[in-house]
């Protein structure tokens, strides 16, 4: 018989007294070849996986947690400070407001409860990576798979890095399930090289596409790390860092996206408004999909659903929660069209609402009819990066690196003739451009394409352009105000969201 060694000092002895006790008391009534241990846990340490099921178990575990963080608006309640979106300007929407209106506090709410939510999904995260070291080398165990699962762990752990670092810049990296309690926050460079590191480590080990998975990348591929390391080095390559040189990488990272986008399942939708309904909720354009349902779609009564789309969305006047609305130039200055229609719910008379007259975004509510308006609790997916967005990356990046190519153009195009409602692979000189600067150009078509999906504040702070756009949202004796004025700073040393209160008196070293 085999016996199993514990690498647990503390433990040994007494496990190994419980293992002679009991095979004493085995052998009489087996044999000694039946109380052989399975091979796949032959001298694992006690906290290890004991199978690649358990680990595919905690895996799904960590999914749930970050779904959990991200199926409220506090998610991405910073993305309230750009001028697309805005919230109610009274009830109990103050925590909204703040960023709305550049005046966020170090109590606010939003910024705690994301704050722990993230640091808890952090921290199971990384207990399923060191769970998993025993099982690394392991002759046993398809170590294929095992990377693969450890990918996925790298991709979660790298994205909620991201999306903390671009709320607060510094912030701490946890990179064990218990981390000190006195952890310091790293430096920027620290923090935006960690994430890039787990990206790439997660495209190294996950395949070209997800096995047995639906369409939107719900478990995601290689091109789903590849594409969120474009979206970092634009971001590197902006504020707060500002490091130039990384906007050759984010192209380079994107035309990587593009050119295998059918080896991952990707591509654009055809019509830009087929994306906002529920029947779509899994589709190509998700490079990486955070996945919702409810117990009404058959799914099982412990499903989580997303709360942030129908009621939200709409005015106490239509049993609306009044907590996303749209922002009136934004939306007067929209070129009209196709994409503005399928945007926004233009079919309602918002200046006749009596409990704010602002725009209605029919991405939030839904199209006509798609959502139920009276429900807090949808299946609607999120999408946390779509394909149209790595098209634009490109783009832009082209431009400021200095590389432009006719792909960058074609890649703009594309963009521009899906909004108007023509077939986007087909050159249209009524809707395409080939001078000018792209990307200014490409810019100003992400201000469109991405209205309302909690993305133009970050692109304002990355290319240092939040006063030139909110310098002006406010317009004197408009017929309607915008109805959370300007009250904060509007200069990059704003731009940033302060470390929670809470969290600066658990760790002082926060502060620093």
């Amino acid at each position: 018989m085999k016996t199993n060694f514990y690498k647990n000092p503390s433990k040994g002895a007494v496990v190994l007294g419980l293992f002679f006790l009991m095979t004493i008391i085995a052998t009489s009534f087996q044999s000694c070849a039946d109380l052989d241990p399975d091979p796949l846990e032959f001298n694992l340490p006690p906290e290890s996986f004991g199978s690649l099921e358990e680990m595919d178990k905690g895996i799904i575990g960590v999914y749930r947690r970050v779904t959990q963080s991200a199926r409220m608006t506090t998610f991405y309640a910073p993305a309230w400070g750009g001028d697309d979106m805005t919230t109610h300007r009274a009830l109990n929407k103050a925590d909204f407001r703040e960023f709305d209106q550049r005046a966020v506090l170090s109590s606010n709410s939003r910024l705690l409860t994301n704050w722990n939510a993230i640091y808890s999904s952090l921290s199971t995260i990384n207990g399923v990576l060191e769970r998993s070291e025993g099982l690394i080398d392991n002759p046993a165990v398809d170590q294929t798979l095992l990377l693969q699962y450890r990918g996925e762990a790298y991709f979660l752990r790298g994205i909620l890095f991201y999306q903390l670092a671009r709320v607060h810049g510094r912030i701490p990296l946890t990179l064990t399930q218990f981390p000190p309690p006195d952890i310091s926050r790293g430096t920027l460079e620290e923090v935006y090289s960690q994430i890039e590191a787990d990206l790439l480590e997660a495209e190294a080990t996950l395949p070209d596409i997800y096995p047995n998975v639906e369409a939107g990348a719900p478990r995601p591929n290689s091109g789903s790390a590849r594409a969120l390391l474009a979206r970092l080095y634009m971001d590197w390559g902006g504020y707060p860092i500002k490091d130039a040189s990384k906007y050759a990488l984010a192209a380079s990272s994107a035309k990587t996206v593009m050119e295998n986008a059918s080896s991952h399942g990707f591509g654009l939708m055809d019509d830009v408004g087929d994306l906002w309904k529920v029947e779509n909720r899994f589709n190509q354009e998700s490079l990486f999909t955070l996945v919702y349902c409810t117990t009404a779609e058959g799914c099982p009564n412990n499903s989580i659903a997303n709360r942030k789309f129908a009621r939200l969305g709409l005015p106490a006047d239509l049993g609306g929660w009044n907590e996303t609305f749209a922002e009136i130039k934004f939306f007067q200055d929209f070129p009209e069209g196709h994409r503005k229609d399928v945007t926004y719910r233009t079919d309602l008379d918002w200046e006749g609402f009596n409990a704010q007259k602002s725009p209605v975004f029919a991405k939030v509510t839904g199209p006509i009819g798609d959502l139920n308006a009276g429900s807090f609790e949808t299946p609607r997916n999120d999408f946390f990066m779509r394909y149209a967005s790595i098209l634009l990356i490109y783009a832009e990046a082209s431009g400021l690196s200095g590389n432009v190519t006719d792909d960058s153009w074609e890649a703009l195009n594309m963009i521009r003739r899906r909004a108007a409602g023509l077939p986007y692979g087909t050159p249209d000189p009524s809707v395409d451009v080939t001078s000018g600067v792209i990307e200014d150009l490409a810019f100003e078509e992400r201000k469109w394409e991405f209205a309302g999906e909690y993305i133009r504040w970050f692109d304002l702070v990355r290319r240092e352009k939040v006063k030139e756009a909110l310098s002006v949202r406010d317009i004197p004796d408009a017929p309607i105000p915008e109805h959370n004025p300007i009250i904060g700073s509007l200069e990059t040393t704003n731009y940033l969201a302060p470390i929670p209160a809470d969290a600066v008196a658990k760790n002082p070293n926060l502060a620093n």
